[in-house]
C-alpha cells in the first residue's frame, strides 16, 4: 500500500502541551512529525476537529503553533498545523535535520 503524504513523517519523542478551548491543558508526547503535522499519544480526550494550542520543544527549539485534530484513534492523534507561524522554521529545519539521521542504510521504517 502506497501512503499519500505532501511531507515525510519523522519518528520524535519529545514531551507536548494541548491546550484546548473546552478542556485543561492535556500533556502527552509526541510520535511523529512532518511539516504539515504531528502525531502524538495524549492522556486525555480531545475531540476531533477542534483547533488547539500546541507547545513542545523540538532539539532546534521551542515550538508553540495551533493545530487541528484531524485524527484519532485510542489515544493516537493526528493533528495537522494550520497556521503559518515562526514555529514552522523551526518544524522545518527539526524535519530536515531528521531526514538526514534517520534515513541511514538500512532503515525501512522511515515512510
Amino acid at each position: 500500500m502506497v501512503e499519500l503524504r505532501r511531507h515525510p513523517r519523522f519518528k520524535v519523542a519529545v514531551d507536548i502541551c494541548v491546550y484546548s478551548r473546552d478542556c485543561p491543558v492535556v500533556r502527552g508526547h509526541t510520535v511523529d512529525i512532518s511539516q504539515s503535522g504531528i502525531s502524538a499519544m495524549l492522556r486525555e480526550e480531545v475531540p476531533v476537529g477542534e483547533v488547539v494550542r500546541l507547545e513542545f520543544t523540538l532539539p532546534l527549539g521551542n515550538v508553540e503553533v495551533l493545530a487541528m485534530i484531524r485524527q484519532r484513534n485510542a489515544f493516537r492523534y493526528g493533528l495537522h498545523f494550520v497556521e503559518a507561524s515562526s514555529a514552522q522554521d523551526v518544524i522545518g529545519r527539526t524535519c530536515r535535520q531528521l531526514a538526514t539521521a534517520q534515513s541511514a542504510p538500512g532503515r525501512e521504517d522511515n515512510p
